[in-house]
């Protein structure tokens, strides 16, 4: 997922796939605690499209001058 496709979608948009990735997150996290993750790099990788999300949430947050 790139920060350009992330910046084409609306704030709920937006807030939705935060609360999907940090499902799916949860649910990688627990399938790494009992071994049954077969690419634990899928871990960083959901923590980065996280990380990315929120930072496109912020800057429209701050281009509307909701700071």
């Amino acid at each position: 997922m790139k920060a350009s496709e992330l910046r084409g979608l609306s704030q709920v948009e937006l807030t939705a796939k935060l609360k999907e990735l940090k499902e799916e997150l949860f649910h990688l996290r627990f399938q790494h605690a009992i071994n049954q993750l077969e690419n634990p790099h899928k871990i960083e990788d959901t923590k980065r499209d996280i990380a990315r999300v929120m930072t496109v949430i912020q800057e429209q947050k701050l281009s509307l001058g909701q700071a």
